[in-house]
């Protein structure tokens, strides 16, 4: 029996061949939803494994290139790592001994104050709405509110019924994240110390005839990776100076405390900025109208600055993503791993991308092979 073009374009010989791929495919699936439960073990493996990995690889990122740059001028390998490892971590301790005074102060009455300035707020948009034309829907928005939110209290009693689960939750993942300082840097020295070797033994496993492939995958995804964590660190961190700079000028309270807060979200394309910006809307809302307005010139300052200088010139176009797959991206990795998915998915993308547009060519070829002289060939 003759085989059909579309069975050889799919690897197989006749129809038989699909049917018992597919029943396969569904056996799997089925199994796996009855014996989830075996993986358990392996998700508290890695649960406890992958954080210190992850920030490893971020400091690897960062770090290599300067590991690499000393030993291009003759420092040993050894040697430059255990120097750029304790200069960092010196100036890190010098920066908080130093800075830790001031912050401390500011976010304690930050915390303090906080409250404070969200009822004011609350205050007067009420009294702008009440004398506004929008005052009679306020009113039956209040009418609706009352009525249908009066038990509010008794479910927030209800839903503290867990608190002795959640506290348990807290301690653990405290205890999880001191594991994961303490171990991260001896990971990250075995990491710059031994990366290229681990990579070439990665690679002897694999069968000469797929090496090369697997090389340049390897490659393709270190440097999408290694870009994006590199250029956001540095853009993160320009814009949080230059915020600091600009909430100096403008006479913001807690600007040290915010230009923080600005250069850590920032480290989340999109959302991180409209996270940061909002404390110091109120902040500027509760102090006067001029120092809202202050604000918006600031901000619209560092923006432009940010998006025609810093992120042109740092990050490039080595992403090459839309705007709108980033938002996308954020919002279903946030909604499936937390806060986690949000500041890893990006570099998560980064990755499966890679694979699929090696995937894809894979596909090109294969269907130029057996379609592309009848319907016409993809274009490489």
């Amino acid at each position: 029996m003759k085989t059909s073009r579309f069975m050889r374009f799919i690897g197989g010989r006749d129809l038989l061949f699909g049917l018992i791929l597919l029943i396969l495919v569904g056996i799997t699936i089925l199994i796996y939803t009855k014996v989830s439960f075996i993986f358990d073990p392996i998700v508290i493996i890695l649960s406890t494994v992958l954080p210190p990995i992850i920030l490893a690889f971020i400091a690897y990122y960062l770090l290599n290139p300067i590991v690499d740059l000393l030993e291009r001028v003759h420092i040993n390998r050894i040697w430059g790592i255990i120097i750029i490892i304790l200069g960092i971590s010196g100036l890190l301790t010098g920066l908080i001994l130093l800075m830790a005074p001031a912050i401390e102060t500011q976010v304690k009455d930050l915390a303090s104050q906080f409250p404070t300035y969200l009822q004011q707020m609350g205050e007067g948009i009420d009294t702008w709405i009440q004398n506004s034309f929008l005052a009679p829907y306020y009113e039956q928005g209040y009418i609706w509110f009352t009525s249908n939110l009066s038990d509010v209290t008794s479910r927030i009693t209800e839903h503290l019924g867990g608190a002795v689960q959640g506290v348990q939750n807290v301690a653990s993942t405290i205890t999880s994240i001191v594991v994961a300082i303490i171990t991260f840097p001896f990971i990250l020295f075995f990491l710059l110390k031994d990366g290229d070797r681990f990579k070439r033994f990665c690679l002897k496993l694999l069968p000469p005839k797929f090496r090369d492939e697997a090389n340049q995958i390897l490659h393709n995804m270190d440097v999408q990776v290694g870009s994006y964590i590199q250029g956001q660190i540095i853009v993160a961190t320009c814009i949080g100076i230059l915020l600091y700079i600009g909430y100096l000028i403008i006479g913001l309270d807690y600007a040290i405390t915010l230009a923080i807060i600005a250069a850590v979200t920032s480290v989340v394309p999109y959302l991180g900025p409209i996270i940061a910006i909002t404390p110091a809307i109120i902040i500027a809302i509760v102090h006067s109208p001029i120092m809202l307005l202050k604000l918006g010139i600031v901000w619209a300052a560092v923006q432009f600055l940010e998006g025609n200088f810093v992120s042109p010139n740092v990050m490039g176009k080595t992403m090459q993503v839309h705007p709108l797959t980033i938002i996308i991206v954020l919002l279903v990795a946030g909604n499936l791993f937390g806060v986690v998915g949000v500041i890893l998915g990006i570099p998560g993308y980064a990755i499966m991308k890679v694979i699929v547009v090696f995937l894809f060519q894979k596909y090109k070829a294969r269907y130029n092979r057996y379609y592309g002289d009848d319907y016409g060939p993809y274009e490489k």
